[in-house]
C-alpha cells in the first residue's frame, strides 16, 4: 500500500503546485520596456527563469508614496516618489535574512531584510516630480527615512541609500 499511496501523493502534489507556480509567475507580468531592475536569488515569483525583471511601468502599477526629506546629495530638502521596497519584496516572494542592493556602477549595500520590511525604505522613482534619469541619481534608489528625532539620515542609512539601482539579490 505504501509503494502505491507514496507516487500517487507525489504526483497529486506536483499537479497542484505546478499550476500555482505558473499562475504566480504570470502575476508578475513581462516588461515591455527596457528592464530597470532585476530581482534575483531567494525569491519565488519570477517572470524569467529565476529572475524577477521590471520595467519602469511594471513598478509604476505599484501603490506610490513621497517622502521629502534633505539628503547629503541634494540641495536642501527634496521630494522622492516610488513604491516601498517591502511591497515588491513581497510580490516576488523574497524569503532572506538581507538583501544586496547593486548600482549600475556595481556599487552594492548589504541591507538587513528587517530594515526593509520593518521601515517605510522607498524606491524613488522621481525626485521633485520628474522621472530620475541615470545623470540624475536614477533611474532608481533607495531611499532610506530620516531619523524622526534628528530629521537627518544615520551614517549606516547614508551608507545603504543606493542610487542607480538595477539589481537586488536575496539571500
Amino acid at each position: 500500500m505504501t509503494r502505491t499511496v507514496f507516487p500517487v501523493l507525489t504526483v497529486l502534489l506536483m499537479l497542484i503546485w505546478s499550476p500555482l507556480t505558473v499562475a504566480q509567475a504570470a502575476d508578475l507580468g513581462q516588461p515591455s520596456g527596457n528592464v530597470i531592475l532585476t530581482v534575483s536569488g531567494n525569491i519565488s515569483n519570477t517572470n524569467n527563469g529565476q529572475v524577477a525583471e521590471f520595467d519602469r511601468t511594471m513598478l509604476q502599477q505599484l501603490t506610490q508614496h513621497s517622502v521629502t526629506m534633505p539628503t547629503p546629495w541634494t540641495e536642501g530638502p527634496t521630494e522622492f516618489e516610488g513604491f516601498r521596497i517591502n511591497d515588491l519584496l513581497q510580490m516576488v516572494g523574497a524569503e532572506g535574512r538581507e538583501a544586496v542592493a547593486t548600482a549600475l556602477n556595481d556599487y552594492s549595500a548589504t541591507i538587513p531584510m528587517a530594515d526593509l520590511t520593518e521601515r517605510d525604505v522607498l524606491i524613488a522613482m522621481k525626485m521633485n516630480g520628474q522621472p530620475m534619469r541615470i545623470r540624475d541619481k536614477g533611474p532608481l534608489w533607495v531611499v532610506f527615512p530620516v531619523d524622526p528625532g534628528t530629521g537627518e539620515l544615520s551614517v549606516l542609512d547614508r551608507d545603504r541609500m543606493v542610487w542607480q539601482l538595477n539589481r537586488l539579490t536575496i539571500r
